[in-house]
């Protein structure tokens, strides 16, 4: 297998910021979040006049909560024309939250920080997840691992990103993607009630704590955190569920 095959390389989950993003601005402004799933026309070779349309998913857990993002990402300075769709794309796109609608959006492809992570070797594998103001990254890296950081370092300065890297692993190791992406599912209000549970011990036996207890330390009430935790275990049981 080729050095230049991903396969036999280093995946990792990039934590970034990047400036002049309608996507970043938006989530840091609104509740909720954005999947970034692909662009649909190549931009020309005058990067500065030229725009690109994407394909994205907005989700949150009300329908309030995704209208008023939406509104955040049409009245960003950074975004073009936006077309939200009535019916799905294609097969659809798996996504948290209870919420989920697509929408094409255009925008300058000067503002996108994707050819700066290929131009130093990182390609990107999975849909980006954009929540409060930070931007997620699933990406293959085929050069050596002592590359990597040097590399890191050419993105933030090309692209003017701050960049952490939150998982680091070998290409053939699926398992803990496998997880993750079960985990990624999750809306951030099922993540944290589901982080807490465990952390009190209420998957334990006997139990570290009840409901009760655990609507407490999350102040909401008790249906409430009912809510989110079963939809949590449901996601976490069944990959394939969406709501």
């Amino acid at each position: 297998m080729s050095q230049t095959d991903p396969r036999a390389g280093t995946r990792l989950t990039l934590d970034l910021w990047h400036p002049n993003c309608w996507a970043i601005d938006a989530t840091r402004e609104a509740s909720g979040g954005v999947l970034a799933h692909a662009i649909y026309n190549t931009p020309t070779m005058d990067m500065q006049s030229a725009s690109v349309n994407g394909l994205f998913t907005a989700f949150g857990d009300t329908v309030d909560e995704v209208e008023t993002l939406l509104e955040e990402i049409d009245a960003s300075p950074h975004s073009g024309d936006l077309l939200e769709l009535q019916e799905r794309f294609g097969t659809g796109h798996a996504a948290p939250g209870n919420v989920v609608r697509e929408f094409f959006l255009e925008y300058k492809p000067g503002d996108m920080v994707c050819p700066v992570l290929l131009e130093h070797g990182f390609v990107h594998s999975a849909p980006v997840r954009i929540e409060d103001g930070r931007e997620v990254w699933e990406v293959c890296f085929a050069g050596e691992r002592p590359s990597i950081e040097p590399s890191l370092d050419g993105v933030r300065e090309d692209a003017g990103a701050d960049i952490e890297v939150k998982r680091i692993m070998a290409a053939g190791d699926v398992r803990q993607p496998e997880r993750q992406r079960r985990l990624d599912l999750l809306t951030p209000a099922q993540r944290d009630v589901f982080d807490l549970a465990r952390e009190e011990g209420y998957y334990e036996w006997p139990r570290g704590t009840s409901t009760r207890e655990l609507a407490e330390l999350a102040d909401v009430s008790k249906t409430t955190l009912l809510e989110h935790l079963r939809k949590a275990e449901a996601k976490l049981l069944n990959p394939q569920t969406e709501s």
